[in-house]
C-alpha cells in the first residue's frame, strides 16, 4: 500500500467479509490512524445478503463454535448467542441466520460509531486508476473518494438465468429469481403448484419457509445429481490431519485413493466419513492449488456435486423435515435439467432434460430458482466490475470460478500484473482456494489481508 498521511482504504461491499475486514483492520496498530470506508446499499451493514432474512426457520448449517467473526476468538460467537433470548432455555445446536445477522450487525455497529469508519449506503459505480497511483472509488450519489486501497468484498451474484435465449419467463409474476428477495416467496399461494430448481441449501430454505407459510400443494424439485444436502451428524471425535500423504497429489484420481483408505481406517474407529472430510478443511485450499487446470476442470466436471452434498451439510432437523415431505408425497424430486421455461397465460411450462433423450414437461404456477450463484466475472454486469473488467483491472479466471489474484488477494490485471491498489476476498478467490464462502476461510482471510494492508 503507497504510505501516505492518513492512508484511505474502501471496502466495497457490507456482507460478511466486509464486515470482517473491517474489524481486522480496526484491530491492526499501524492502521490506528487510517480513513475506512465501507460501500454497502443495504438498510443496515453487516448481514448482507445470506444473513438478512428475519425468518426463524433458516437456521445456519454450522453449529455456534464454528462462527466467530474472528480466528483468535474461536468462541466469540458463541459466548455472545449464550446471552441472547433464543438461549434462555439453552445454546441452540443451529442457530438462525437472523441471530448471525444481529450478531455482526452488533460487532460492525461498534465501529462505525467511531470517527476511523464511514458507512456510505449506496453503491460503487466505478474505481479509475488515478496518475497518483491511488483509486478514485466513484459512487452511485456522486461522491468519489480517493483510496490508496480498494478492497472488492461483494459477495454471491444472483444465479443467471437457467434457460436461453428465450427469457419471456423472466418478467412473469410467477419466476423467482431471487428466493431472497423479501416477502417473495409470501406471493405463492397455499394451493399453488411450485417447482424449484436445485436441491441445495436454499431449497431446503425454501421448501421449510413454504411449509412455515402453510403451503399445502405439492412440490416438485428438478437437481441435475438429484441429491439433498447431507445431514450434520452428532459432535464425534476429530480424526488427525492425513494432508501430508496429500501434499505431492497433483491429481484428483489420488487424493480420492487417500482420502478412501482413511474411510476404512476411520470406519474402524467408529468414526465415520464426516470426520474425515473435516480433518482436511484447513488443508483444502492447497489440496486444490496442487492440481493442474485440467485436474480442477476435471473435478468440476464429475466430483463438484458429490463435493457439494457431502461439504455444504443440513442440520438435522432440516434433513428429517425434508424426509417427512417425501415420505408424504409432499415434495417429489427429479433428477434433470432445466432445458426451457415458457409462459401459458399465468402458469409456467418447464422443459427438463432427462436421462432419457426425450425432454419432460412439468407446469407450475410458481418456479423458484435455487441454483448457486453466479460466479463467472466475465458475465456479471454490476458497473463497478463492468467498468474495472473494461479497464483490464481484473481477469476472470478460466474456470469461471471467480477472479486470478496473487497470494494476498491483490487483483491481477490482463496482463498479469498486480493491479494497483485493489484487492478482493470472499466468494470471488475460489480460483486460488476452491472453498471461499464459509465463515472460517473468510474470517481467515479478512485477518490476513488486514495484516498484509498493515505492512
Amino acid at each position: 500500500m503507497k504510505p501516505t498521511a492518513r492512508p484511505v482504504i474502501t471496502v466495497v461491499g457490507g456482507g460478511f467479509a466486509g464486515t470482517a475486514l473491517v474489524l481486522q483492520l480496526r484491530r491492526q496498530p499501524a492502521l490506528v490512524g487510517a480513513e475506512i470506508h465501507l460501500i454497502e446499499p443495504r438498510e443496515v451493514p453487516g448481514p448482507g445478503l445470506a444473513y438478512t432474512a428475519r425468518r426463524p426457520e433458516y437456521l445456519l448449517n454450522v453449529r455456534p463454535g464454528g462462527l466467530s467473526l474472528y480466528p483468535d476468538a474461536p468462541n466469540h460467537f458463541a459466548d455472545w448467542l449464550k446471552r441472547q433470548p433464543e438461549s434462555a432455555a439453552g445454546l441452540p445446536e443451529f442457530a438462525s441466520r437472523a441471530a448471525y445477522g444481529r450478531y455482526l450487525r452488533e460487532e460492525l455497529a461498534q465501529e462505525l460509531n467511531t470517527a476511523a469508519v464511514r458507512w456510505h449506503q449506496t453503491t460503487a459505480v466505478a474505481a479509475p486508476l488515478l496518475p497518483d497511483g491511488r483509486r478514485a472509488v466513484q459512487l452511485a450519489d456522486g461522491t468519489v473518494i480517493g483510496s490508496d486501497v480498494v478492497v472488492l468484498a461483494l459477495g454471491n451474484f444472483p444465479p443467471p438465468p437457467p434457460t436461453g435465449p428465450d427469457q419471456r419467463y423472466l418478467q412473469h409474476p410467477g419466476y423467482h429469481a431471487d428466493p431472497w428477495a423479501v416477502g417473495n416467496l409470501r406471493r405463492i399461494g397455499p394451493d399453488e403448484d411450485v417447482l424449484l430448481i436445485g436441491s441445495g441449501l436454499t431449497a431446503v430454505d425454501v421448501l421449510l419457509a413454504l411449509r412455515q407459510d402453510g403451503h399445502r400443494a405439492p412440490i416438485t424439485v428438478v437437481a441435475r445429481h438429484g441429491r439433498w444436502p447431507s445431514a450434520h451428524g452428532p459432535v464425534m471425535a476429530a480424526y488427525p490431519s492425513f494432508y501430508p500423504e496429500l501434499a505431492h497429489e497433483t491429481t484428483v484420481t489420488g487424493v480420492v485413493a487417500v482420502y478412501k483408505q482413511h474411510l476404512k481406517a476411520a470406519a474402524a474407529q467408529g468414526l465415520d466419513w464426516r470426520a474425515v472430510l473435516d480433518s482436511l478443511r484447513p488443508d483444502l485450499g492447497r489440496i486444490w492449488a496442487a492440481w493442474p487446470l485440467a485436474e480442477q476442470r476435471r473435478f468440476l466436471q464429475h466430483l463438484a456435486g458429490l463435493w457439494a452434498v457431502a461439504r455444504h451439510r443440513s442440520p438435522p432437523q432440516n434433513a428429517e423435515a425434508v424426509a417427512a415431505l417425501t415420505a408424504a408425497g409432499l415434495v417429489q424430486l427429479h433428477i434433470g435439467t432445466v432445458r426451457e421455461i415458457l409462459p401459458e397465460g399465468n402458469r409456467l411450462r418447464v422443459g427438463v432434460r432427462c436421462h432419457s433423450p426425450d425432454t419432460c414437461w412439468h407446469t407450475a404456477d410458481h418456479v423458484v430458482s435455487c441454483a448457486g450463484p453466479l460466479l463467472d466475472y466475465s458475465r456479471i454486469a454490476t458497473p463497478l466490475v463492468v467498468s474495472l473488467r473494461e479497464a483490464g483491472d481484473l481477469t476472470p479466471d478460466p474456470l469461471h470460478l471467480g477472479l486470478l489474484t496473487d497470494a494476498h488477494g491483490a487483483l491481477l490485471n490482463a496482463a498479469g500484473a498486480v493491479s494497483p491498489g485493489l484487492f478482493t476476498l470472499g466468494p470471488s478467490r475460489r480460483p486460488a482456494y476452491f472453498e471461499s464462502t464459509a465463515v472460517p476461510e473468510l474470517r481467515q482471510q479478512a485477518a490476513a489481508l488486514a495484516a498484509h494492508l498493515a505492512q
